[in-house]
């Protein structure tokens, strides 16, 4: 069984709305704006890709890991593998 985000609606706008910052960077770049401006704002893109993958991990472990009996220990593994890649970034 495959997991999905509580509300996938709410995933889908937060993911439209990091698109938005995307499309906004690449304006910023476009126009030559300062620097530091467009530092910040890949800043604020990257963090909001981190929560994003948070509440998917978090999700996930809920749905999949807490009720999966067969597999427990890969599930667990995975989901350990998961949450160092996200520390690594």
């Amino acid at each position: 069984m495959r997991g999905y985000y509580d509300d996938k609606e709410e995933l889908l706008g937060r993911l439209r709305r990091i698109e938005g910052q995307v499309r906004g960077l690449q304006r910023m770049v476009e126009n030559d704006e300062y620097c530091i401006d467009i530092l910040t704002q890949i800043s604020a893109a990257s963090n909001a890709l981190k929560k994003v993958a948070v509440g998917l991990l978090d999700d996930h472990i809920r749905h999949c890991v807490m009720n999966q009996t067969e597999g427990g220990k890969d599930m667990i593994r995975e989901a350990t593998a998961a949450v160092e890649r996200l520390v690594k970034s």
